[in-house]
């Protein structure tokens, strides 16, 4: 049975049975239509407000599955998304009508402890990384949420708890196996393909299909220094200003975000306080135990906390810990800004939105970056925003479809008020569908760059499906 797909052009077309029968001839993985089973776990994102049907799938097992789809999609001029983890915010990785390429049944792990090198397949999890990494000791900086995908975050860039010690996750990839449009597998590193190294250093999936990371680890655990202090809300605006200065005097090893949301029936908060506004401070020393407790000393000591619950926690609980508030299937929408300070006028207009939350599931977090990833100059990777600086993430989250319209203009109003205290930049992997037009706020300097590689590996965008970067070939005067 031949299947009609969307194209590059911007059309549709006929693919005939024959030409799907020799594809799904020469695929270890499978050939999945509409249909038949296991087209809706391929086609499934976090993010349930996106419900897209692809037009047919391939499901990869390896490297050349891979190469198959990319060729198959070029040479058919047909419109191709690639889904890993499908947690992105935007859902760009599923596309209605055009050909999916799902990642997500490679998940292997492999780590050579005596180097410190990890080996990563793109489906991998952030939760699969962490197990086997840990069983060593060892850790790569990643994200916050252990369903994470690998891929995404690191095309991205990539940060989290460790990030200040130990750099971004783009910091530490070593190399690639990168899939170009013309379906070449590359060893992409600093010697190898270094354009393209720099590029998928938080140039998202504008390049290729990364078939495998490399990643340098980080001796770390098996426990941490970590855990959650929970305020009132109403004490909000003074534990704020002082987290700003705790922030901009903390050691590389100790990170500090703050959460604001209704409290969750946390076994260890008091009955009474489940439900109602609050402040969270969210830590981790990622060293010495007892120079961990000195340096969270000050946060500690800061108001009358409902809960602190500071103390050695296994290093791969603590990376699942967000895990119960951030399950598949919610509806979602996100806005972000970042802060090179967390001026009192930004806060003052962040407990405002905060104190009239649309949701008990919805948030907001301030994440503070610095240390090593601050170290490495802007244009060294794709990802550019180098200085220490607080992103704030609107996160906003819901069941109901009724209430959309109030979620997604409760984040955006928040968005606006805080815009004039905001540095003018955006991690984009925090950017939702509808800003397309971030994209230099994303890149700043760096986009010009990333757009002459874009247009020498992939000439015809069929790395669309993305926060997309156009190609731009730069004159030849301009160079």
């Amino acid at each position: 049975m031949s299947v009609t797909l969307k194209t590059l052009s911007g059309g549709t077309k006929e693919v005939a049975a024959e030409a799907l029968a020799a594809l799904a001839g020469g695929l270890r993985g499978a050939l999945i239509a509409p249909d038949e089973a296991g087209y809706d776990v391929s086609r499934k994102l976090w993010n349930g407000m996106i419900d897209r049907r692809p037009g047919l799938v391939i499901r990869a097992l390896g490297t050349g599955d891979i190469q198959m789809a990319v060729n198959f999609a070029r040479d058919n001029d047909l419109l191709m998304a690639v889904r890993a983890g499908g947690h992105q915010i935007a859902g760009l990785a599923v596309i209605d009508g055009a050909l999916l390429l799902d990642l997500s049944q490679m998940r292997s792990v492999h780590v050579d402890a005596a180097r410190r090198r990890v080996h990563v397949d793109p489906g991998a999890l952030l939760g699969d990384m962490d197990r086997e990494t840990q069983l060593y000791g060892l850790a790569v900086p990643s994200g916050v949420n252990s369903t994470t995908g690998i891929s995404g975050l690191t095309l991205g860039g990539g940060f989290g708890w460790i990030t200040r010690k130990f750099g971004m996750t783009v910091d530490n990839l070593i190399s690639a196996e990168l899939v170009t449009a013309d379906g070449q597998l590359r060893h992409v590193s600093a010697e190898e393909n270094p354009d393209l190294f720099w590029a998928i250093r938080g140039g998202g999936g504008n390049f290729g299909v990364v078939a495998a990371f490399e990643f340098q680890a980080h001796p770390l655990g098996p426990e941490v220094l970590s855990g959650l202090i929970v305020h009132p809300f109403a004490e909000a605006r003074e534990l704020l200003q002082d987290f700003r200065g705790i922030c901009d005097r903390a050691p590389d090893e100790l990170t500090v975000w703050a959460v604001m949301r209704k409290a969750p029936p946390l076994p260890f908060l008091p009955e009474a306080w489940h439900g109602r506004e609050v402040l969270i401070f969210g830590a981790c020393y990622a060293g010495d135990m007892a120079e961990g407790e000195a340096a969270m000393a000050e946060l500690r000591g800061l108001g009358a906390p409902i809960a602190d619950v500071i103390s050695p926690h296994p290093f791969t609980g603590w990376q699942a810990a967000f895990d119960p508030l951030l399950t598949p299937g919610a509806r979602n929408y996100w806005k972000s800004h970042d802060f090179t300070a967390l001026s009192d006028a930004a806060i003052d207009a962040i407990l405002a939105a905060a104190a009239d939350l649309p949701d008990p599931a919805s948030e907001v977090f301030i994440a503070h970056i610095g240390g090593a990833m601050a170290r490495v100059a802007s244009d060294a990777t794709a990802f550019p925003q180098r200085q220490a600086h607080f992103t704030m993430n609107v996160h906003t989250r819901w069941e109901d479809p009724a209430k959309d319209r109030a979620c997604i203009g409760w984040a955006r109003d928040l968005f606006d008020a805080t815009a004039p205290h905001a540095a003018g930049s955006v991690y984009v992997n925090f950017i939702p569908e509808d800003e397309p037009g971030r994209l230099a706020e994303a890149y700043g300097g760096n986009l010009a760059r990333l757009a002459e590689i874009k247009a020498r590996h992939d000439p015809g965008n069929l790395f669309r499906a993305n926060h997309n970067i156009a190609p731009q070939k730069i004159p030849v005067a301009a160079k």
